[in-house]
């Protein structure tokens, strides 16, 4: 079950900022499990090292290399690549994301721009280079990581964040429809409120670094009583990535703990 052996899995944000699993790194780690091998790429070649350290150290099979995917030249050269070293690309992640702070009123213009080319530029720059090798070698599964922040109000004035998460949902949708005959699929995992190394660089943006107060206050608002963690998301990633999920395509899974799903806002 959901296994990946033989298949060659590009992720984006493969490393983590902090010591601990981020969404990307768990992603990467269980893909690898799973009998892929992994070509992870992350602004910060250090960080992606030390998921292929982790990786590598399993036994599993992972490259990795720094790459802005805010960058057409550099997408198109990490593409590029992968195809050299592996001959095909069968499974795209596209995980990276970053929130910063403010409603428009209060966001600078580049900061808004900035978000957009982060959080969903970022994503049509992966595509449009690996849809056209997907398409040639018969197929592939392409999953984008939104956020619930694109879906419903979550405590906090994020409007870049939020309306480029937003996009995403709906640039997956059109273009799962477009290439549903080619054999691509594209769908979304949309995690909510994640214990992840980030939740200390929102606790600095948003709660005063109070670390320990936004962890408590996150875990309130989940109508389970937690937050998940980037393992949760790694799974959503991994199932919709594989051959069991070949029917569904152009679709949302939501990881939250019910937040959606809950009229209100609780904490």
């Amino acid at each position: 079950m959901l296994r990946l052996d033989g298949r060659i899995a590009i992720v984006t944000g493969c490393g983590s900022f902090a010591p601990g699993w981020g969404n990307g790194k768990a992603i990467a780690a269980l893909l690898a499990r799973q009998g892929a091998t992994v070509y992870g790429v992350d602004l910060s070649l250090d960080a992606a090292e030390a998921t292929r350290d982790i990786i590598a150290g399993e036994g599993n099979s992972i490259h990795v290399a720094a790459c802005d995917v805010t960058s057409a030249a550099d997408v198109n050269a990490m593409v590029a690549d992968c195809e050299q070293r592996f001959g095909r690309v069968d499974i795209l992640i596209n995980n990276v994301g970053r929130s910063e702070p403010g409603n428009p009123e209060t966001m600078d213009e580049d900061v808004w721009k900035a978000q957009l080319d982060l959080n969903l530029t970022s994503a049509f720059l992966t595509s449009k280079a690996i849809l056209p090798i997907m398409v040639r070698q018969g197929g592939g599964a392409i999953v984008n990581v939104s956020s619930i922040a694109g879906m419903r109000w979550v405590g906090k004035d994020q409007v870049g964040y939020a309306a480029a998460k937003a996009g995403l949902v709906q640039f997956t949708k059109v273009t799962a429809v477009s290439y549903a005959e080619k054999g691509v699929r594209l769908n979304c995992v949309v995690p909510g409120l994640m214990l992840t190394p980030l939740v200390q660089r929102l606790a600095e943006r948003y709660n005063q670094g109070d670390y320990e107060g936004m962890v408590a206050k996150r875990n309130a608002q989940v109508p389970m009583g937690r937050m998940g963690d980037a393992w949760d998301v790694a799974h959503a990633a991994l199932f919709l990535a594989s051959d069991e999920a070949r029917y569904i395509t152009g679709t949302e899974l939501v990881v939250d703990g019910g937040i959606t799903a809950f009229t209100g806002f609780p904490g």
